[in-house]
């Protein structure tokens, strides 16, 4: 898909913060502080509450040191999602828009949509829960009244970026200062805390719950966010500028994320002082937890705090979550909607399904539908950090900036981890849901899953088989261009030539230029792309092996033209004897001339049957001309 110029991630706030020049080192860490911190919300969401509370319950502080693997992984991605932002200017969805092949921007556009949807679901029955708590307000009223957040936050934004970064750190810090109370109350032994962060090995319902951790821990929205909201920082488009650049998101990034991995260890840790060590280890929603804080803690402190901090959470992930929405269609397609209108669109999306499974299956079935919200998350996943790691490691985007070999590495085996993990998650819960006879399981989810596994797999290897049939790095060498006389007076006064793009191209030539000469013919040099992009879009490919093959043509053409012959060049894609026809037919050729030997990947493609195949697509005649065999490099198509 060829690159377009699009619109400015999240045009409102775009550039819009100034780097002063000249201030301290302090006031310049605090200017480009805020984006990692409004992404740390969606690392303490109440979608990660439900694994936390049950791997503390029931095992206690040993998987603390899941909570922090998770963190580093999380970590790795925040910063390649900055850098690409902040180095290519573009946001993740605008960069896969620019680089794969339409039908797959749908699709991904398609998955990302359902998966902030489902994300905000977490969020939206994460505040009313603590809605509910707080305040005994029935779930289905409070899924109801969270609609209206999405005018408060209109509200915020028009303040500008930085208040609504300032909003955001207040939840942050309101979540921060609820679970620091709670752990004055629960008083965990210190040792056994710090027993915790020593890896062991895993089995059974533990190993089940470090998979729901690890796989819950890790946004696919986040990552679309975070590239965007960097670029609300008006950074120099200079090497200096954007080293700095660099190393202040890095510490930005560092400081958020470790704030959010404390919260979620805080999380586990009450759960594992409060119930684990008092028997009751089988809490795993969060009303329960709720009901047992009072009496296990001796506190009625305890549990506000507690519903204080869910909603803090639930609010806070919702701005986030809207901001996510409006970045992923605009990136992805290209449209854009007024601001009011794509939040409501994002919110109504979660709250419609919230509404419907409470309205028809009670209170009970929102434990269900929170399941259901985290395999589609866990189905998105792969499908954001793949591309990623793809588009910071490329140097040809990238420069000197592009992560190294040990940053590659590091990331492909995070992803490789997630990508099981997550795999297993789903596959699980897929299979529970089958067997329970659930239709939305049946009929949505596992399709969904089964058809999703192809497209990843394409994902994956699809630098890797661009780069098979191409040529070594090196330019093809410029045919030498052969002496020859121009006359005039022939009924040949266009001749088309079609090109291998191979060293065979040179004798061919030879052969066929004192002849176009001889006639004073004009010369169209015609190569056809037959490569995997080429086949798939056609007249829209615009890939290295295109480009490549164009370059090529523009120095014999410019060669041939010194000469004294006039000369034309057309780039082709598709099958070659539909391609060839159908230039020939638009330039008005007098006479198509192939060389019978080539394209020994695919078979000799103007040798037997397919001179024989052109001849019938054309009317123009056809020469082929024997060209000698001869060792070559492979063909790049």
């Amino acid at each position: 898909m060829a690159p377009r110029t699009p619109a400015p991630s999240l045009p409102e706030s775009h550039r819009s913060v100034p780097i002063l020049k000249g201030s301290s080192l302090w006031r310049r860490l605090l200017t480009f502080s805020g984006p990692a911190f409004m992404i740390s919300v969606g690392y303490m969401d109440p979608g990660n509450w439900a694994t936390d509370l049950a791997g503390g319950a029931q095992y206690g502080y040993r998987l603390i040191w899941v909570i922090l693997i998770a963190n580093v992984m999380a970590i790795h991605f925040q910063v390649l999602s900055a850098r690409l932002g902040l180095i290519q200017g573009k946001d993740l969805a605008q960069a896969c828009r620019d680089h794969y092949p339409r039908p797959v921007v749908w699709a991904l556009y398609l998955l990302n949509e359902v998966a902030i949807a489902a994300c905000d679901l977490a969020e939206v029955l994460g505040s009313a829960i603590a809605l509910n708590l707080l305040f005994h307000l029935p779930l289905l009223w409070g899924v109801i009244l969270t609609a209206f957040d999405v005018m408060v936050f209109l509200a915020l934004q028009s303040y500008g970026i930085r208040k609504l970064e300032a909003v955001v750190l207040a939840l942050v810090a309101t979540i921060g200062l609820c679970f620091a109370l709670e752990m004055f109350l629960s008083r965990p032994p210190v040792m056994s805390v710090l027993g915790g962060f020593v890896p062991h090995a895993l089995s059974g319902g533990a190993l089940y719950i470090a998979i729901g951790i690890i796989g819950a821990t890790i946004m696919p929205h986040n990552l679309f966010l975070h590239s965007a909201l960097v670029q609300s920082r008006a950074v120099e488009r200079t090497r200096e500028g954007l080293r700095e650049g660099a190393k202040f998101n890095l510490i930005d990034t560092l400081a958020a994320l470790n704030t959010a991995f404390l919260v979620n260890a805080a999380i586990l840790v009450l759960a594992a002082s409060a119930f684990h060590m008092t028997g009751h280890i089988n809490v795993g929603s969060l009303k329960e937890a709720h009901a047992l804080l009072a009496p296990l803690l001796g506190s009625t402190v305890a549990p506000i705090a507690f519903a204080i901090a869910l909603l803090a959470a639930g609010q806070s992930s919702t701005i986030t979550g809207t901001l996510a929405g409006q970045i992923v269609m605009e990136g992805f397609i290209a449209v854009r909607l007024r601001p009011w209108l794509r939040r409501l669109m994002t919110r109504l999306l979660a709250i419609i399904p919230a509404v419907a499974v409470i309205f028809w299956m009670g209170e009970s079935g929102v434990d269900t539908l929170l399941i259901l919200s985290q395999v589609v998350l866990s189905l998105a996943l792969p499908f954001a950090f793949v591309p990623l790691i793809h588009f910071t490691s490329d140097r040809r985007k990238m420069g000197e900036f592009a992560t190294p070999v040990w940053g590659v590495i590091a990331g492909w085996i995070s992803g490789g981890l997630l990508i099981a993990l997550n795999f297993k998650l789903v596959f699980d819960t897929l299979s529970e849901g089958i067997r329970a006879g659930n239709p939305v399981t049946q009929w949505i989810l596992a399709p969904l899953a089964a058809g999703l596994m192809p497209l990843l797999g394409w994902m994956i290897l699809a630098p890797v088989l661009r780069k098979i049939p191409e040529r070594l790095l090196a330019p093809l060498p410029t045919p030498a261009i052969p002496k020859f006389e121009i006359q005039t007076g022939h009924i040949y006064k266009r001749m088309a030539i079609c090109l291998e793009a191979s060293n065979l191209d040179e004798p061919l030539l030879a052969q066929v230029l004192p002849l176009a000469g001889a006639a004073g013919a004009e010369v169209v040099l015609i190569h056809v792309a037959e490569s995997a992009p080429a086949r798939f879009l056609g007249q829209g490919v615009l890939d290295e092996e295109a480009r490549g093959d164009t370059d090529y043509l523009e120095r014999i053409a410019e060669r041939i033209r010194s000469a004294g012959l006039a000369c034309r060049m057309r780039l082709g894609a598709g099958e070659p004897e539909h391609e060839i026809a159908r230039i020939a037919k638009e330039e008005g050729v007098d006479l198509i001339i192939a060389g019978s030997h080539g394209h020994k990947i695919l078979g000799d493609i103007f040798h037997g049957s397919t001179v024989a195949q052109l001849k019938h697509e054309t009317t123009i005649p056809v020469l082929s001309i024997r060209t000698p065999k001869s060792k070559r490099p492979p063909a790049r198509n």
